[in-house]
C-alpha cells in the first residue's frame, strides 16, 4: 500500500448536505477500491488563486489515503468527470 494525498476543490454553490455527500462519495470510491482513508480535513470555503468556473471561492477538502498504485488513476477518472468538483490533486507522499 501506498501513502496518498488528494486535494479537492467543491463548488461553492451546492447546500451543506451536497458538500458533505461529495465527501462521503470520494471515501467510498477509495474504501472500494481496497483503499483505507486516514485522516479527512475539512478546510472550508477559501478564496481560489485565480476564478474556477466565473467562481471566486471554493470548499476545500484534503484526505489523506493508502491504497494500490492502481486506485488513484480511478480516482482522477471519476473525479474528473464530476460536476461537483472544480479541482482535484493526487500526490503520492513516499515518491521522494
Amino acid at each position: 500500500m501506498t501513502n496518498y494525498e488528494l486535494m479537492f476543490i467543491i463548488n461553492p454553490t451546492l447546500e451543506e448536505e451536497k458538500k458533505n455527500a461529495v465527501v462521503e462519495k470520494v471515501t467510498e470510491i477509495i474504501t472500494n477500491g481496497g483503499g483505507e482513508v486516514s485522516k479527512t480535513d475539512v478546510w472550508g470555503m477559501r478564496k481560489l488563486a485565480y476564478p474556477i468556473e466565473k467562481k471566486e471561492e471554493g470548499y476545500y477538502v484534503v484526505l489523506e489515503f493508502q491504497a494500490a498504485p492502481e486506485l488513484p488513476k480511478e480516482l482522477n477518472r471519476r473525479l474528473r468527470i464530476s460536476d461537483d468538483v472544480m479541482r482535484h490533486l493526487v500526490i503520492n507522499k513516499d515518491a521522494k
